[in-house]
This record gives C-alpha cells, sequence and structure tokens, in this order.
C-alpha cells in the first residue's frame, strides 16, 4: 500500500506502535512485594543493559518522510508541526535528532520504531540520579522494525484486536545485536550493556539477585558529574528478546525490609 499520513487511522497506527509492557523478574504480589517464584524463567544467552529511570518516548520514521514522537501511550508531534506537546520534554529532547534522521531512517518499504528513555532534569523522582543541573538525555533500548504488509494487515483490524496483538509479542523487535548496529549506524546512545552471559548464571532466589543489582553500584547515564549515580536496575533480555524482564532495585530493597520485621 501507499502510506499517506494524512489517510490512515492514527489511532491504530498509535496503538500498534506503543510499547508493551515488561513484566518483573520476580513476580509481584500485593503492595509491590515480591514473591520468591520466578516469572520469566530465561535459559541460553542473556544480554542485560541498564534500566534507566525516566519516560518511555518513541520516535516513529514513517515510508513518506513524516515522523512521528510520542509518549508510551500518546502522539505528541510530527516533525512538520510548528507546535508540539511539551509533556515531560519528550519533543525538546528529540526534536533535534528526528529532524537529523528522517531521511536516512524514513524508508518506503516498513515503518521503524525507535524507543527511547528520556531521563533528567525534573522526569520522575529520581532525576537527581543523573543530573543535578536540569540536563536531559536519551536513550535507544529497543527497535521495532514493520513491514508494509503487515502494517496494512493490522490497519484492517479493530482497535482491541491491534491491542492483544501487541501485548501478546506481535511486534518484531531487533535482536540484542542489532539494537547495537542500529544504534551505531544512526548515532544513538543505547542504553549501556551490563553483561552477557548464559541464564544459568543468573540468581533465582529474592536475596541472591538483589546481591546481583549491587554488583552494578553506578548508573552509566549521568548526565553530568553531580547527579547521585544510583542506578534503578537491569533489564534482563534473550537474545532475540522471545523473553524480557526488568529487575529493579527498589523492588527487592522493599521486599526484604518487609520480610525481616
Amino acid at each position: 500500500m501507499e502510506f499517506d499520513i494524512r489517510q490512515i487511522d492514527l489511532g491504530k497506527l498509535n496503538s500498534m506502535t506503543k510499547y508493551p509492557s515488561i513484566l518483573t523478574y520476580h513476580k509481584l504480589g500485593d503492595k509491590g512485594v515480591l514473591l520468591p517464584e520466578v516469572q520469566i524463567p530465561f535459559a541460553g544467552r542473556i544480554i542485560g543493559t541498564e534500566k534507566v529511570d525516566g519516560t518511555n518516548a518513541r520516535m516513529i520514521f514513517c515510508p513518506d518522510e513524516n515522523v512521528l514522537v510520542g509518549t508510551r501511550e500518546d502522539l505528541l508531534w510530527e516533525r512538520r508541526d510548528l507546535i508540539g506537546n511539551p509533556s515531560m520534554g519528550i519533543v525538546d529532547a528529540l526534536r533535534d535528532k528526528v529532524h537529523s534522521l528522517y531521511r536516512q531512517l524514513c524508508q518506503s518499504n516498513r515503518i521503524a520504531v525507535y524507543f527511547m528513555e528520556v531521563y533528567g532534569a525534573r522526569i520522575g523522582g529520581s532525576a537527581k540520579n543523573y543530573t543535578k543541573a536540569d540536563k536531559i538525555g536519551f536513550r535507544l533500548f529497543d527497535v521495532v522494525l514493520m513491514e508494509m504488509e503487515k502494517f496494512s494487515e493490522l490497519l484492517s483490524l479493530p482497535n482491541d484486536k491491534i491491542s492483544r496483538w501487541r501485548e501478546g509479542g506481535g511486534q518484531k523487535f531487533a535482536s540484542a545485536d542489532e539494537i547495537v548496529q542500529l544504534a551505531n549506524a544512526s548515532g544513538f546512545e543505547a542504553v549501556p550493556p551490563l553483561f552477557d552471559m548464559d541464564a544459568a548464571q543468573l540468581p533465582t532466589e529474592l536475596v541472591e539477585t538483589h546481591e546481583f543489582l549491587l554488583s552494578f553500584p553506578e548508573s552509566r547515564c549521568k548526565l553530568e558529574e553531580h547527579g547521585l549515580g544510583v542506578p534503578e536496575g537491569v533489564v534482563v533480555r534473550t537474545e532475540n528478546r522471545a523473553q524480557i524482564a526488568k529487575i529493579r532495585r527498589e523492588d527487592y530493597q522493599r521486599t526484604l525490609k518487609r520480610q525481616k520485621h
């Protein structure tokens, strides 16, 4: 099909390019307390990257050289717009990158969605871990490449089916190695790699998993030297991203503290 952003259903495009939910490594129980049960049992090669505490953003590079920028839920701006939604400073942070890359990343046979974490000044309660000087940064953490044939197929579906397709793992994500290549090719900084190992080396007990997190003592995403540098945690994925989970320090600290009382 010939892609024309003025003719398509933007609500459906928005839905099919949202980032799906990521489960915690250990199952969450009541009041945010972790249970001993591992709900994502990894096997084989796993890759760990720093989990950045900011806000989820996406850049949608379309075949007709339109580029949309959005939050996890909503579309905020198109590159030709004079005015964009100022939510969380996302548009201001990504505007220059959009203008410098649209000719390279907009291709006629696909839609490319680059998922970013925008973080720093006034973004969430952990901004001080990255900056005390009101700086904002962004890191690439995932990429979806959607062929036009698949886009046309999805466009014919009702919104609820598109949502189920997305949350059921329908999106075609780049592999861990491909993300590094795509970041290098487009000049993005990717989320920092922390480990590349066999899943048998990943702890499964709560205490040991917390200790494992503490082996990465400082954030590698500080925007300036005065940032406190406390990392949020780790995102673990298999090589092909068939499995992915988040491991957050705060969850384990809360759980272990309650177990002592």
